[in-house]
């Protein structure tokens, strides 16, 4: 099959039936905006497994998304959208980014959750928005953004309760958008380690692709441990 979109950690395939797609997970990872990339064997399959189950979750409490099915251990079907170039973070508890910027301490929680949204444009760093801006540029209607808002923080609530049966802490998760042809708002791209930050609740270790951000394990062995938690493994 020739390749409709080509990603740094996914690549999109025209799915059997109109205006759906195949969601196909490679094995690579990058991170610093793709400045540094690496190879890991099985972690395509432990991502797409991740997410499917995350997805049905969702699905299963009102939440909709362009998931449709699991095809293959590295594939799922997925409704065709249009994504909106806004990278929707949810934070539970500052780290990473954040804790630069403002000087926040690593950890400190927000109550309620921080909502904040950076601009889906690797030529630019993807910066900080404000809704201003994101009207300024024609992002999103006030509509759409509030739609995008309340799917977001519906997700973060019940991840979030989700993995704390696991004794995992769901930090932050970053979210993407899409519309489809007739205009509705769909939670899109992937939910996995790869797109949140999780935590072991005891020892407060990283599960997430921090662990390759900042070369402090194995990175498949995290992700192991997070599927296996999920009864996936």
């Amino acid at each position: 099959m020739t390749p409709i979109y080509d990603g740094k950690a996914k690549t999109l395939f025209a799915g059997p039936h109109p205006h759906t797609v195949i969601v196909a997970f490679k094995d690579t990872a990058t991170a610093g905006n793709a400045q540094k990339r690496a190879t890991f064997p099985h972690k395509g399959t432990l991502c797409n497994a991740i997410s499917c189950k995350l997805f049905e979750l969702l699905a299963a409490h009102g939440l909709p998304s362009h998931y449709i099915r699991k095809l293959s251990d590295q594939s799922f079907l997925a409704h065709q959208v249009q994504i909106i170039p806004l990278e929707v973070v949810v934070r539970n508890r500052a780290t990473g980014s954040i804790t630069k910027r403002l000087g926040i301490p690593r950890g400190q929680p927000f109550q309620p959750p921080l909502l904040e949204f950076f601009y889906k444009s690797d030529p630019l760093g993807d910066p900080l928005l404000c809704e201003s801006h994101i009207f300024a540029l024609g992002l999103a209607t006030q509509n759409e953004l509030r739609e995008i808002q309340e799917q977001a923080l519906q997700a973060n609530k019940t991840l979030r309760e989700y993995f704390a049966e696991l004794r995992i802490d769901l930090i932050d998760m970053k979210f993407e958008f899409g519309k489809t042809p007739n205009g509705q708002i769909l939670l899109a791209d992937e939910i996995s380690p790869d797109t949140l930050r999780l935590w072991d609740a005891q020892t407060k270790e990283s599960l997430d692709k921090d662990i390759f951000r900042e070369e402090k394990g194995d990175l498949v062995t995290a992700y192991r441990e997070v599927a296996r938690r999920m009864g996936l493994v």
